[in-house]
């Protein structure tokens, strides 16, 4: 048997039909840029996630991109190390400047504890971004509180988290935060695709005049922005998937209950963590293989048709463009150890109870052999 890290086809066929009646009406209407599709999108983001203004960009690097250029944020902006390079790439190309902290081992989330002492140390520190690793709200009411006192700006990055809910609200219902469309994602598009959530009347206007190149109105630029818009055809195809979101996140927390119930058992193997506050997303389901067999186990998986990740294998302070800013091996210890440690295993929605259980076998598999 073969199982795919993840099918995309699986989840279009199905809805194959609403999907390309929806593209085929951005194709009639001829309006690629903007227009019907992409308000609509915008107004039923923004009713799902319980929001006041969702504002569609081009991709998830953008929205946090234009997040932190609405912000008028200059200084030093705090996230994890452990991270897609996207949330600090994002940073740099904004005139920021990126710095690092450790993560919480047991969440793979920045730990609030790093983010006050880099604070206190550090009074440049203009805003913080923490990231909702695979799925996974951070500790938002620490964080909050902690950037509250201090007088900074929190910048979420939820590329993974879609569908996510943290004390009973779901992620983007407050502040200022960011989703990924990437096809990969809990809500995929056919391409690139990001958005931007917030209650900030004033935010939200910055931000929808950043993504046309600045202008207010047309051809009038008070600011140099971007070309960073929505297109027509992917707010279509989304706008049909976001109906589904819910049942696919369902589908994600099921599968991860049966790898949790059958691998718990394992010693060397920590599975992910959830609490009580929380609706994890479960974008990926990420274990922790310990004594160094992580790409053995990965290997074998393999050996038997069975799709998997390593996200990520370096993290960004050991990153060499990011050589300037004189991080070196060992100043974060928890998210290098992770690097070392993490495997993704498939949990695609529409994965089948039979491939989940041939992934268990062969995880079990391995582990009585070593």
């Amino acid at each position: 048997m073969n199982v795919p890290f993840f099918d995309l086809k699986r989840q279009y066929n199905p809805i194959k039909e609403e999907i390309d009646d929806s593209i085929r009406a951005v194709l009639n209407s001829q309006r690629f840029i903007m227009g019907d599709a992409v308000e609509n999108f915008e107004e039923n983001m923004a009713k799902y996630c319980g929001c006041k203004h969702a504002i569609g960009v081009a991709s998830g690097t953008d929205a946090l991109l234009l997040a932190v250029r609405a912000n008028e944020i200059t200084g030093e902006v705090l996230t994890s190390t452990f991270t897609f390079f996207a949330t600090a790439g994002a940073v740099y190309n904004a005139r920021a400047n990126p710095r690092f902290t450790d993560i919480e081992q047991e969440t793979f989330n920045i730990n609030p504890e790093k983010i006050r002492e880099n604070i206190e140390e550090n009074k440049y520190i203009d805003a913080v971004i923490p990231v909702h690793l695979f799925g996974k709200p951070a500790e938002m009411d620490e964080i909050t509180k902690i950037a509250d006192e201090n007088e900074i700006s929190v910048i979420e990055d939820a590329a993974q988290t879609l569908g996510a809910e943290y004390n009973g609200k779901k992620i983007g219902s407050t502040g200022t935060t960011c989703f990924s469309f990437f096809p990969s994602k809990n809500l995929g598009g056919f391409g690139d695709g990001g958005l931007i959530t917030t209650n900030d009347d004033e935010l939200a206007e910055k931000i929808r005049t950043l993504r046309v190149h600045g202008a207010k109105p047309k051809y009038y630029h008070h600011i140099i922005g971007y070309n960073s818009r929505l297109d027509a055809i992917q707010a279509a195809v989304l706008n049909v998937k976001l109906n589904y979101l819910d049942g696919w996140v369902q589908n994600r927390i099921e599968n991860a209950s049966i790898y949790n119930k059958a691998l718990k058992d394992i010693e060397g193997l920590e599975l992910p963590q959830t609490s009580g506050n929380e609706k994890h997303g479960f974008n990926q389901y990420t274990i922790r293989v310990k004594k160094g067999l992580r790409d053995n186990l990965k290997d074998f998986l393999q050996s038997k048709g069975i799709g998997s990740a390593v996200y990520y294998p370096l993290p960004l302070h050991l990153q060499p463009c990011f050589s300037a800013l004189n991080y070196k091996e060992g100043d974060f210890v928890s998210a290098e150890l992770a690097c070392k440690e993490v495997l993704s295993l498939p949990i695609f929605p529409e994965i089948e109870q039979d491939e989940i259980e041939y992934v268990i076998n062969a995880i079990l598999e391995f582990f009585k052999g070593n």
